[in-house]
């Protein structure tokens, strides 16, 4: 089965509206939609900010068993014990990243077959590749890559797979049948009306 990867980013987490959302909230209904993984983006938010709610985050994850992960931020990521680490192409090096992570899994972020090719032979646990559909939870995003290039990273990547990029309930079901160990979701959860039926529709129309 499919999981879902949920990323939780305050910048996301809005009402209709446009009222902000707590994100500890948005986090717990996802969780208990039944996402089998969290991660939490923070772009924007300042150090003691992130690390705080990375905190709370981790805690939410564990109480609910599930793995938890920080974006771009190795120190943080060892600070509050998280499951692992998601590192983008500007980002450290896996390589050197290995040096100080330990027992701290490495996801990598790609957007074409050469960055998958290099992610596997850098040692990533955990491929993200996309986008596969037009997205707006980025202010430059990569070009979009599609279901048949998906396909080629999967067969290319020989370790689990993620797929992210403009993912929601209505797309879901053309990423079945594909290999892939999750799909990552942003606005399709932190935005939704209620994200913890959204979470499980989409774990549903991913089985």
């Amino acid at each position: 089965m499919i999981g879902v990867y949920a990323i939780v980013d305050p910048e996301a987490c809005v009402e209709a509206s446009g009222a902000r959302r707590d994100p500890r909230a948005v986090a717990r209904a996802i969780l208990r939609g039944g996402a089998s993984r969290l991660q939490l983006r923070g772009k924007s938010l300042p150090d003691r900010a992130l690390l705080e709610l990375a905190r709370e985050l981790a805690g939410l994850a564990g109480e609910a068993g599930v793995p938890f992960v920080v974006n771009d931020r190795l120190d943080l990521a060892l600070l509050v014990g998280a499951s692992e680490v998601h590192l983008g192409q500007d980002d450290l090096p896996l390589i050197e990243a290995r040096k100080l992570a330990g027992q701290l899994r490495l996801g990598r972020s790609t957007h074409d077959l050469a960055q998958v090719r290099a992610a596997r032979d850098e040692g990533a646990d955990r491929i993200a590749f996309g986008p596969v559909f037009p997205t707006r939870s980025k202010a430059n995003p990569d070009p979009v890559v599609g279901l048949d290039r998906l396909a080629e990273a999967v067969a290319l990547a020989e370790r689990p797979v993620v797929a992210i990029g403009g993912i929601n309930l209505a797309r879901a079901p053309e990423l079945a049948g594909l290999g892939l160990s999750e799909v990552a979701v942003i606005s399709a959860l932190c935005a939704a009306p209620d994200p913890e039926a959204a979470t499980a529709r989409l774990r549903e129309a991913l089985a």
